[in-house]
């Protein structure tokens, strides 16, 4: 027997009878089907396969941490596959697969192993303690520290005991810290180690929410009654009842908040992406029926940030879904150690952002670089039979060239061996754009790099490559049971990308007009992307309307925090621009502050509050030129000293900026730098100046 379900489509789906009041959204007394005709039953977790009540709902979003949302359910088809909670999925992973191994890491040098049996069960010792502890209903847990089983532990059986699961990047300040945990009102912290403890020391009075931190690695150096070892932690539950956790976990509801990513906009604080149980378990399981992948098979390696939703989603959730084995990569990993864990474990899928898969190809060219005359001339072929090979594959073709077979024997298991992909059938790519020239290198060495597309707020994916179905350059097409909408297209068809699924977040917390900016009226979601479709529905994506800057790295940034810091610590400087986006490292445009002619136009006479920097500075230049000119040392230093100050006050390193340039004129709306409210149009500048921006990435840092 079914029960009601308090969402539209879903009421006309699943009640048998056919008798729902469709205005008031609740069951009609009397429909055989559903035994409760006021509120809806919790569905006992005895089985993991019972349907999941949804709580009361009449709208598609919401800013609060406590309010439910109406699903974006349909009457058939993918997206009408009945909702279930993160411990149902879980549940019923460990009912079929419990004996698997589910999590791998490293303790003393050698690997350890948790089943999914285990694992289970140290969620719900965690969930008891988080009781113990006093975490109250829809309250966070900040998570501050390095992929391990104790992260996934902690996010799993906080979400367990009816919390909200908050990743905070290891990267940020003390404030930025403070600003998740306090927008979370987070009772608990989880943080790995000593040097993250004392960041969370340094704001806990700004915290009355805290109740308790609890450190996962290494001895605490101090004693506090609200300090705890992973080990106390773990022990604190053992006498809260079974039947206590039970009736949280059986009052859990699929279409609730269960996990907060934080984001940043383009300006301002970070969001907090409010999650649902359904946006998780749903685009899990979605995304995993697009590729080619198998129950209790794969392996994978965790070691992108899990505040990130690309690795939370793959990581935690996908694996759930499949009963998947993680590996555990070194704090180090991507400082070179990646490349030992991945030869350990040999993945069969690999997740890489383009700045991972471009460290790997300028290690490649430069090991290539030293190999004799002999070895160049046998890879450059054998790079030449392997993208020929993948160009015929990606095009539905899937002609084997002559020689494939002596180039895969002498080159390219030779390569996977090395980096340690094997075994890899999949290697994604996402969370940042990236460049032809790197798809082209990997799949010359017959490892085609398969392209994701989404947002946090779509839950991870929109659009997904698979090996058997990808184009270069593309995003891949949409997972079923979702739409896209290419809102005002131009004349090539490129258009705003719009999402509708049952991926799309709940809304940001606490922030109703933020909220009301990425889902309009309809409940698209507005990713602030442009894109185009080609005629077999592979999504390209060609521009972003908004500001936000991608990293090679992955790394979302606001650009005109930082831009307007810079100005602030340098006041000879008139306009600066961010640089960074696809790349290594961030950079900056400046220019000068000098005098504007009658037609608006920027001279190169120094402006009076420039003349006046000089002169403090003991500097004679009148001219924007002549400091150019001469690189008049005490101006290059006093900017570069203000860099650093603003540098000091970024919230992570990679918000540090690298390297900057000045420009000889000013930007001006006459010159087309400026729109006419003079708003900068940054792509018009990157195009302007993009040899100086070439020359500036031209020898990496």
């Amino acid at each position: 027997m079914y029960l009601c379900i308090y969402d539209v489509n879903l009421a006309v789906s699943r009640c048998g009878a056919g008798e729902f009041d469709l205005s008031s959204m609740a069951p009609k007394r009397g429909c055989p089907y559903c035994p409760n005709t006021e509120e809806p039953e919790a569905v006992p977790l005895s089985t993991a396969t019972a349907p999941a009540t949804l709580a009361p709902a009449d709208q598609l979003w919401s800013t609060s941490r406590d309010k439910a949302v109406r699903l974006r359910m349909e009457g058939s088809g993918p997206a009408s596959e009945t909702p279930v909670t993160i411990h149902q999925m879980f549940l019923e992973t460990v009912g079929k697969y419990g004996d698997h191994p589910a999590l791998v890491s490293k303790k003393g040098g050698q690997w350890v192993t948790l089943t999914w049996r285990q694992y289970y069960e140290q969620c719900r010792a965690a969930a008891k303690s988080f009781l113990k502890l006093g975490l109250e209903r829809y309250h966070g847990v900040g998570i501050l520290g390095f992929n391990s089983p104790e992260w996934f532990i902690s996010d799993v059986g906080c979400i367990f005991a009816g919390g909200l699961g908050t990743g905070i990047y290891t990267t940020n300040t003390p404030e930025a810290c403070q600003y998740v945990a306090a927008s979370s009102e987070a009772n608990i912290l989880v943080v790995e180690n000593q040097k993250q403890l004392e960041k969370i020391l340094q704001v806990k009075d700004q915290l009355p929410h805290l109740k308790a931190i609890v450190q996962y690695k290494g001895e605490l150096q101090q004693k506090a009654p609200f300090l705890y070892t992973w080990a106390e932690f773990m022990k604190l539950g053992e006498e809260v009842p079974d039947e206590q956790l039970n009736a949280v976990t059986d009052s859990l509801r699929a279409n609730e908040c269960c996990t907060l990513i934080f984001t940043s906009g383009t300006t301002g604080n970070p969001k907090g992406v409010m999650l649902s149980h359904d946006n998780l378990t749903w685009t899990a399981y979605t995304a995993c029926s697009m590729v080619n992948v198998k129950y209790a098979e794969e392996v994978l390696v965790s070691y992108l940030p899990l505040s990130h939703v690309a690795a939370q989603l793959c990581d935690m959730w996908m694996a759930t879904r499949l009963a998947m084995t993680t590996y555990f990569a070194e704090p180090d990993a991507l400082k070179g150690s990646l490349v030992n864990t991945l030869k350990e474990a040999r993945p069969t899928c690999f997740l890489g952002v383009p700045r991972v898969w471009e460290k790997m190809q300028e290690k490649m060219k430069a090991i290539g670089a030293k190999a004799t005359p002999m070895r160049r001339t046998v890879a450059g072929w054998a790079k030449s039979i392997g993208l020929q090979y993948n160009y015929s594959v990606m095009n539905g073709e899937n002609r084997v060239p002559w020689g494939f077979m002596l180039a895969n024997n002498l080159v390219f298991k030779k390569v996977r061996e090395s980096l340690g992909l094997d075994r890899c059938k999949l290697c994604f790519t996402g969370a940042a754009p990236i460049t032809k020239e790197t798809l082209e290198y990997f799949m010359s060495l017959n490892i085609p790099l398969l392209e994701l597309y989404g947002m946090s707020e779509s839950a991870g994916p929109h659009t997904i490559s698979d090996s058997q179905s990808y184009r270069i350059t593309s995003c891949g097409k949409l997972m079923p049971g979702c739409k896209t909408k290419l809102e005002n297209p131009d004349e090539d068809g490129s258009g705003e990308v719009c999402f509708w699924g049952r991926h799309v977040f709940m809304g940001y917390l606490n922030m109703p007009d933020k909220t009301a900016e990425a889902l309009d009226q309809d409940g698209w979601l507005h990713s602030g992307d442009l894109g185009r479709h080609d005629q077999n529905d592979f999504l390209y994506i060609t521009g972003r309307i908004k500001e936000l800057i991608i990293t090679a790295g992955g790394e979302n940034i606001p650009p005109v925090p930082i831009e307007d810091a810079v100005k602030a610590e340098v006041p000879i400087i008139s306009n600066a621009m961010l640089i960074g986006d696809k790349l290594k490292f961030l950079s900056m445009l400046l220019t000068l502050k000098c005098v504007v002619d009658d037609n608006g136009e920027p001279t190169d006479e120094l402006s009076h509050e420039a003349l006046s920097f000089c002169q403090q500075h003991n500097v004679t230049a009148t001219t924007v030129s002549e400091i150019i000119a001469n690189k008049e040392p005490a101006i290059y230093k006093a900017i570069q000293e203000g860099m650093e100050r603003a540098n000091a006050r970024a919230t992570s390193n990679a918000q540090k900026i690298q390297k900057w340039v000045i420009l000889e004129r000013d930007f001006s709306a006459t010159g087309g730098e400026l729109g006419p409210t003079m708003k900068l149009r940054r792509p018009i500048v990157v195009k302007m100046y993009q040899e100086k921006i070439n020359e500036l990435y031209a020898v990496a840092i």
